[in-house]
């Protein structure tokens, strides 16, 4: 009697172990950087909260930082990514630019999100890891719809948004996979007419790079189709998942 009541308490603790929950394990680090040298937006602190969220899901550290020193060869090559959540301006000097260049060509993801394209314009090769760069924006927040693509064609249904809406210099669809477009038809400002890339991803000298234009409105990091497009940049920047 005495090992059957055992073997029964040994069952039901076996039991409550395995449902237990587990913590995922940790697949890597990302770096989080929202260095500004130009305008700086309001919504940086949520950006950043939200992408640490996101990254903790996918079971990865996230570190978040202003210092421009962190851009050196050996510290870079801990992180998997690299997100840069609404920079501005001129933010690197010319040693970090190396280190975040060779950083890329070692094979790292780098991840933009909105002002990331408002930024270092005079480091050609950055335009490049970006995709395009901002050229001017509608004033205030306008309302428009989002139509994810794939391979050029559009999949799933659009979804609506609130924010400012980048127009960029010129159309990135040449060099990148393009991931979603703007209906400038619902709004006034827009001056890239019926094919208006907001969101996009490429392979690039080595590495990843995924970037969204959307990002200015704080309110826009509660919207589950707008998380759903951070997560899926997230995965791809990080290598967690091979297509993006």
């Amino acid at each position: 009697m005495r090992s059957t009541c055992f073997l029964a308490g040994s069952l039901a603790l076996l039991a409550l172990l395995s449902s237990a929950p587990v913590e995922a394990d940790e697949t890597g680090r990302i770096l989080i950087f929202s260095k500004t040298a130009g305008f700086r937006h309001d919504a940086i602190p949520v950006a950043v909260q939200t992408v640490q969220r996101l990254a903790r899901e996918q079971g990865l550290q996230a570190d978040h930082s202003e210092d421009a020193a962190q851009f050196t060869r050996d510290n870079l090559a801990r992180y998997r990514a690299v997100v840069f959540a609404s920079t501005t301006g001129d933010v690197l000097d010319d040693a970090q630019q190396a280190a975040m260049q060779q950083y890329i060509r070692d094979g790292g993801g780098y991840m933009g999100v909105h002002a990331a394209a408002d930024t270092e314009y005079d480091w050609p090769w950055y335009g490049q890891l970006v995709g395009a760069w901002f050229h001017s924006h509608p004033e205030g927040l306008q309302s428009s719809r989002v139509q994810p693509e794939h391979q050029g064609v559009p999949s799933g249904p659009a979804w609506a948004v609130r924010d400012e809406l980048y127009n960029y210099r010129d159309n990135p669809r040449p060099r990148v996979q393009v991931l979603a477009t703007l209906d400038e038809s619902r709004y006034r400002g827009g001056t890239m007419g019926d094919d208006h890339p907001i969101s996009w991803c490429h392979a690039f000298d080595g590495g990843r790079s995924w970037y969204t234009g959307l990002g200015h409105d704080t309110t826009l990091y509660a919207d589950p189709d707008f998380l759903a497009q951070l997560r899926r940049g997230l995965r791809y920047a990080s290598g967690l998942d091979d297509g993006c």
